[in-house]
């Protein structure tokens, strides 16, 4: 649950969205799998990881702070996890922007609608 500024930036962020489709976002993430999710940062740490399923239907996968120091929070760490992958190194990380040349989102597939359902499951465990 997001409180205070966080849900005022997440609920502008989240109209954007509506508006924008994948311009709202400033990157795709990079790696088997992941490469099809892309990410805006928020405010601060808080990021959301997105997945389009056409151009006008997407979902939020993660929301949650990035923390290198403490894995338990990361964000990007949960999401590796979920997606059953090893971390990128940073060197290897390019961060392409995520919609296409043509201003299209990246597509996805069952291996995407399938860490989608891993996620809502997880999000349900606790919150449930």
């Amino acid at each position: 649950m997001l409180r205070n500024k966080h849900a005022k930036h997440f609920e502008q962020w989240l109209e954007k969205l509506k508006r924008d489709g994948c311009r709202a976002l400033q990157y795709r993430l990079t790696g088997d799998l992941v490469e099809r999710l892309c990410v805006r940062h928020l405010t601060g740490p808080l990021r959301v990881i997105v997945a389009f399923h056409s151009a006008e239907h997407a979902t939020i996968v993660l929301i949650g702070p990035h923390d290198d120091g403490d894995p338990g929070i990361d964000v990007y760490r949960h999401l590796y996890s979920l997606a059953g992958i090893e971390t990128p190194s940073a060197r290897t990380r390019t961060k392409p922007p995520c919609c296409d040349e043509e201003g299209h989102p990246p597509s996805d597939d069952e291996e995407i609608i399938d860490l989608v359902q891993r996620a809502q499951r997880l999000r349900r465990r606790r919150t449930g």
